[in-house]
């Protein structure tokens, strides 16, 4: 006699894996959505108010100061301009003298580049004040850009 194999009902093992495909779409589902709320609620964040401190002018037109600001007075900061780039061969660089002139990318009258820290914070133009080179800030650049 020949043993027979059990039959196994075919519908009945699909409707189990239908069912555990359907529970794992479902649970991958609400994982998306709990991700979307999670970088919406992000998103939401990054644009916190900021309380500053009310900068009133005196009767003189000064502007007073906080207390807490004189504790910044002293903080050394490292401006830098620049008036513009350029590319130079080591070679042409050890050619260079007193009566040399290096050609920049920026014509005379651009504005030129204001860094504190290394931080492109402003630009302004070159002027000539009692013999003397300044720059007057004509443009701050926001905090948010990345601009170099």
């Amino acid at each position: 006699m020949a043993e027979e194999e059990p039959q196994i009902d075919q519908e009945s093992t699909e409707a189990p894996r239908a069912e555990t495909a359907e529970h794992a779409a479902e649970e991958a589902m609400e994982s998306v959505e709990q991700a979307a709320e999670a970088v919406q609620a992000a998103a939401n964040d990054v644009a916190a108010p900021v309380d500053l401190p009310d900068f009133t002018r005196g009767g003189d037109g000064a502007v007073q100061t906080p207390a807490a600001i004189n504790l910044l007075r002293d903080v050394s900061l490292h401006v830098k301009i620049e008036l513009g780039r350029t590319q130079m061969y080591v070679e042409d660089v050890l050619r260079l003298n007193a009566d040399s002139v290096i050609e920049l990318d920026k014509a005379a009258g651009d504005p030129v580049d204001i860094y504190v820290n290394d931080r492109h914070v402003a630009r302004g133009e070159v002027l000539v004040l009692n013999e003397n080179f300044c720059v007057r800030v004509s443009e701050i650049i926001g905090s948010g850009g990345t601009e170099e």
